[in-house]
This record gives structure tokens, C-alpha cells and sequence, in this order.
């Protein structure tokens, strides 16, 4: 079956929605020059201003979020990282959380009038919790997906490697093949969504993976691990500790998170919540109605 090659980046929308027994909010692409001239680029979906801001993992974009926001129905901002989506790359190669947090803090300072609920997704929950320890007021509520600092990551890096030695097809349907392969996405459906998202077709007619992490997957590691020990020198757990929002750990089953990963959060942050759902590491794909309700929840409680 051959992915389609529709231009529109909002063409699942209604058919997501209709499953879903949702309505098709408003939904625009936009668009922040940073001071050193980069672009970072991003999602506004509904109408009014944002309630929740939402940063997606590493090798995603922030369509991962579109069947959470559908089912949130609120007014909410999902944010491209840098390297990723219609965001710049990084020409130093630089994609360390406190690098991408500062991205973060211009941007919702300038797309967001008030205090939102965060939610970040691994290398995003990572990135959220620098926003948040650092601009307290961008930030009424911190969830974090399948993340927290000093992570065990020695196995995700291995597929993730393994999985990005190709970075280049012949179409989309070769690319959905290989997801499936290292069993990536859900259903062959949700897979060529996802992929018709993260890819972008060359001059030659070849399809690449369009975030920067898929080309530099060996130097990324090594930036991220040498980051991981530069924290360590101090505690890498200091911003997250040093939130002061409320804050919910929401961990996959079927994860990336150990045992003693979720034992150190609440350790750790013994007044915060920590909750273990049915899902694989990408819970907002796995359980997006899950995350839904909690942002729901979030945005009923009053804010600190």
C-alpha cells in the first residue's frame, strides 16, 4: 500500500476526528525567528489562547500530539523542536534539553498569554523541566511522558541507532515498512501518518527522514550522554527538583523507564504523582486519551 503524497499536513485531522467522535479544531502552522536567526516553528490548534503546550520526543514532531489535542479540545500549542519538524537545525549540533528549553522559554513567551499546563515527552519531558524550573511563570502544571533525568537510556539508544542506519527510500511505503519493522507506531495506518509527518521528499524524488536527529543519531548520543555526565558532576536532577508546579510523571508499561527510574522520582519529588498506564514510551500515541484527561484535569484545578 503506498502512502499517500498529499501536501496538506492537516489532511488526517478529519478522519482522526470522526473515529474519535470529535469535532476538527482550527489548526495553523506558525512560525518565531530567534535572536540567532534560527526559525522554530510550531502547531496552534483551536480557537483562544493556548492552555496547554505540548514537546514531543526525540525523532518525532509535534503532530505526535494531534490525537491528544483532538480529544483535549482545548486551545493548545505544540511545539517542533529544534531539528526537528519545520524547526532550524542546529548547526553546532547542540540538542542538550537546557539548549532546546531556551528555544522553548522565548517561544511560549511569545505565543502563550497564560500559565500553561506543560507536557513533555522523553527528550521533551527532559527540555520541559529546565522550562519550568527556569521560567516558573510559563508554567501552571508540569506532566512528563516516560521520562526523568539520569535515565537508563543504554537501550533505547541501541535500536534507536540501529534503526536510523537507513535515512533514505525510495518512497514513504519503504519507510512505513522499516517503522513496522522495529515495531515503531500501531497500526499501519497510524505508522504512515507518523511518517508522512517526519519525512520530506529530495529534488531526486528519494524520501529522507526530515528531522537532523536521524543524520547525526551517533554524535546525537554521545552530545546527549556527555550532557547526562556534565549534569552528574552537579545533580541532574536539580531543575526538575527545583519546579515549583505541580508535577505528574505519567510512565509507559511497556516504557523506557525502569523500576528504579520511577523509584528515584518519587524519591526524588515526594509530593508529586506518578501514574503507570498500558502504553509503550510514546503514551500520547499508545494512550493519547489518557494524557487528554489528565491536561483536562489539570486545566480544572486552580492555578498556584
Amino acid at each position: 500500500m503506498a502512502v499517500a503524497q498529499d501536501t496538506s499536513e492537516f489532511r488526517y485531522l478529519p478522519t482522526q476526528a470522526a473515529m474519535l467522535g470529535t469535532t476538527v479544531p482550527s489548526a495553523e502552522r506558525i512560525a518565531l525567528t530567534l535572536p540567532d536567526g534560527r526559525t522554530l516553528s510550531a502547531l496552534r490548534f483551536g480557537a483562544g489562547e493556548p492552555e496547554v503546550t505540548l514537546l514531543h520526543g526525540a525523532g518525532l514532531n509535534a503532530h505526535t500530539w494531534d490525537t491528544v489535542q483532538l480529544l483535549l479540545g482545548r486551545p493548545a500549542l505544540a511545539i517542533d523542536l529544534a531539528g526537528h519538524g519545520d524547526s532550524s537545525w542546529r548547526e553546532d549540533l547542540d540538542y542538550s534539553p537546557v539548549s532546546l528549553a531556551a528555544d522553548v522559554a522565548i517561544a511560549m513567551a511569545e505565543w502563550t498569554r497564560d500559565p500553561q499546563v506543560l507536557i513533555g515527552h522523553s527528550l521533551g519531558g527532559l527540555t520541559a523541566s529546565v522550562v519550568a524550573a527556569r521560567n516558573p511563570q510559563l508554567v501552571r502544571e508540569l506532566i512528563l511522558v516516560d521520562i526523568v533525568p539520569g535515565m537508563d537510556t543504554d537501550a533505547a539508544p541501541a535500536v534507536l541507532r540501529d534503526f536510523y542506519q537507513v535515512t533514505e527510500f525510495a518512497d514513504r511505503d519503504d519507510a512505513v515498512d522499516r517503522a513496522q519493522a522495529f515495531g515503531f507506531g500501531g497500526s499501519r495506518e497510524d505508522t504512515e501518518r507518523g511518517v508522512f509527518f517526519n519525512t520530506r521528499v529530495r529534488a531526486d524524488g528519494r524520501v529522507e527522514w526530515k528531522h537532523h536527529f536521524a543524520h547525526i543519531i551517533g554524535h546525537a548520543f554521545d552530545a546527549l550522554n556527555a550532557a547526562n555526565a556534565k549534569a552528574a558532576e552537579t545533580d541532574p536532577w536539580a531543575d526538575l527538583e527545583a519546579v515549583g508546579a505541580p508535577v505528574t510523571l505519567v510512565r509507559g508499561a511497556r516504557g523506557f523507564l525502569a523500576d528504579t527510574d520511577a523509584a528515584a522520582f518519587e524519591r526524588r519529588l515526594p509530593n508529586a504523582t506518578a501514574i503507570t498506564v498500558d502504553a509503550g514510551h510514546n503514551v500520547q500515541e499508545t494512550d493519547p486519551a489518557f494524557l487528554a484527561s489528565l491536561a483536562s484535569d489539570a486545566l480544572t484545578r486552580p492555578s498556584r
